[in-house]
């Protein structure tokens, strides 16, 4: 496993343990430090990660700001690096469509946690 690669499942692991801080942190160092074919795709999952971080350090404004930076971001591509981004956008919507419809950051249920699914062919 290149170093690339580990840095992109470390931070994928990070954000699917919600430790949105530390996915941040080896997502951006991929994004920083290679030439990656697919960068926007990898910022948009720093700024995915970023949002939750916004999100429960009540934060509400910077978690919509971060949430619908992240969807422009995924707009070009359909599946990268195993993941399903049609289905990635899909969910994204439905927790932007929740983080714009409350008006102070609460306890926010598991359904409205991203997952993401990485599937290796």
């Amino acid at each position: 496993m290149t170093k690339e690669d580990e840095l992109f499942n470390k931070g994928i692991l990070a954000f699917n343990n919600r430790q949105y801080y530390d996915a941040h942190e080896f997502l951006e160092d991929l994004w920083l430090n290679y030439k990656l074919e697919d960068a926007r795709f990898v910022q948009g999952l720093i700024q995915l990660a970023v949002s939750y971080f916004h999100f429960f350090n009540k934060n509400l404004n910077g978690a919509r700001s971060m949430m619908n930076k992240c969807l422009a971001k995924f707009e070009p591509y359909k599946k990268v690096r195993g993941v399903d981004v049609i289905s990635l956008k899909n969910q994204i919507i439905r927790v932007q469509n929740y983080f714009n419809e409350i008006d102070e950051q609460s306890i926010i249920e598991d359904s409205y946690i991203i997952k993401i699914k990485v599937i290796h062919e």
